[in-house]
C-alpha cells in the first residue's frame, strides 16, 4: 500500500495522478484502465479540492492498494471536509440533449460507469471514497 497526503487544491491534481500512475506502472496496467483511472482521479480529487473544505482549506489522502484475485487496484480518497456522499446523487439523464440536462453529476456518473466498484462511507469525521478497477 502506498499513500500520499497533499493539500486539497486543484493544482495538485497532476501530482496525485502521477503518484497513482507510478503505482499502476508496477502492475503493467492496461492503458485503457489507466486512462479511466486518471479521469476518475481528476473528477474525485477535483471535487474534494473544490467542495470538501469550502471556503477553507485542508488536506486529502490518496491511498493505492492492490488486490490479487482478480488483480485489481483500489484507490481510496480520504478527506476531513464536509460530509458528502456523491453516490447519493441521481444519475443524469444522458438521453436528454445538452441544453435540457441539469448542470452537474456527469463526472461522478462517468466514474461509476468506468470503475468496477465504488463505495463511500463517512467514518470518524472523514469522507472515505474507494474506487476499484480490475486489471484483467
Amino acid at each position: 500500500m502506498k499513500e500520499l497526503t497533499i493539500a486539497a487544491k486543484i493544482e495538485n491534481v497532476p501530482e496525485v495522478t502521477a503518484f497513482v500512475d507510478e503505482q499502476l506502472e508496477t502492475l503493467d496496467c492496461p492503458m485503457k484502465a489507466q486512462m479511466q483511472i486518471d479521469i476518475a482521479i481528476d473528477e474525485l480529487f477535483g471535487n474534494i479540492a473544490h467542495y470538501a473544505y469550502h471556503p477553507g482549506a485542508g488536506d486529502a489522502t490518496v491511498r493505492v492498494e492492490v488486490s490479487e484475485d482478480p488483480l485489481a487496484v483500489i484507490i481510496t480518497f480520504i478527506d476531513n471536509g464536509i460530509p458528502y456522499n456523491p453516490l447519493e446523487k441521481a444519475d443524469p439523464d444522458v438521453t436528454l440533449s445538452v441544453e435540457d440536462r441539469q448542470i452537474g453529476g456527469l463526472g461522478i456518473f462517468m466514474v461509476k460507469k468506468s470503475m468496477d466498484d465504488i463505495t463511500y462511507e463517512y467514518k470518524d469525521g472523514q469522507n472515505i471514497l474507494k474506487i476499484k478497477k480490475n486489471m484483467l
